[in-house]
C-alpha cells in the first residue's frame, strides 16, 4: 500500500482542516496518509522526517501570507536541505495546496514555491487536474470545485473572520479532498501498485 505524507503549516486552523480534507482523500483511494506539521520538522536532526523519507509522495501545504508560505514552511523547506544533499526525495511524487483570505490572495507564488521545492529534490509534481469550477454565469460560486481556478496546485479561500470550523467551505474541503485522491491514485499508478 502507497504511503503520501502530508506536510503542512497552518496559522489560524484553516490549513489544517484542509490537509485534514487531503489525507480523507488519500485514504479513500487506498493509501495510506500521515499528517506533519511544519513546526515538527524545523531542524534536520529532529522531527519525522523518517517517516518523510518513507513515504511514496509528499504533498505541501501552507496558509499564504503576505504573497508566500509561512515562516514555518519556509524553516521546513530549509531543513530539508540534508535531504536534498542526499537525493533522499528522488522520484518521490509531490503536489501542494494552500489557503488564504481572499479567492486570488496570491496563492500561484506559494504553490509556485512549492513546485520549485519538489523540483530542488528531484520530486515529480501531480498537479490536481481539476477543469475550472467556477466559469460559467450557471455555476454556483458556492458550491463549486476548484472555484478559485488554480491548476498546479489547490488554492481555497477561508474568510478571516470566520474560525476553521466553518471556513473554508465544503467544496472548497472536497477540493482538497480530490486532491488527495489524485495523489493517491497517481501514486499507485506510479508505483505500478
Amino acid at each position: 500500500m502507497v504511503k503520501v505524507a502530508i506536510v503542512y503549516h497552518s496559522g489560524f486552523g484553516h490549513t489544517e482542516r484542509l490537509a485534514q480534507f487531503v489525507a480523507k482523500g488519500v485514504s479513500d483511494a487506498g493509501a495510506v496518509s500521515s499528517l506533519h506539521n511544519t513546526d515538527d520538522l524545523q531542524r534536520p536532526d529532529a522531527g519525522p522526517w523518517e517517516i518523510l523519507a518513507s513515504a511514496d509522495a509528499i504533498v505541501f501545504g501552507s496558509a499564504t501570507y503576505m504573497g508566500a508560505a509561512s515562516a514555518s514552511f519556509k524553516g521546513f523547506a530549509d531543513a530539508s536541505s540534508k535531504v536534498y544533499k542526499e537525493h533522499g526525495w528522488k522520484d518521490k511524487l509531490a503536489a501542494g495546496f494552500t489557503n488564504s483570505g481572499t479567492p486570488s490572495g496570491d496563492k500561484a507564488a506559494t504553490l509556485n514555491q512549492f513546485i520549485v521545492l519538489a523540483c530542488q529534490h528531484g520530486m515529480n509534481w501531480v498537479s490536481p487536474a481539476f477543469k475550472p469550477g467556477y466559469s460559467l454565469t450557471s455555476h454556483d460560486y458556492d458550491t463549486a470545485i476548484n472555484r478559485t481556478g488554480h491548476y498546479t496546485g489547490v488554492g481555497t479561500q477561508s474568510f478571516t473572520d470566520h474560525g476553521p470550523e466553518d471556513s473554508p467551505n465544503s467544496a472548497e474541503l472536497e477540493t482538497g479532498r480530490l486532491l488527495g485522491v489524485r495523489v493517491a491514485e497517481a501514486t499507485q499508478r506510479w508505483n505500478g501498485a
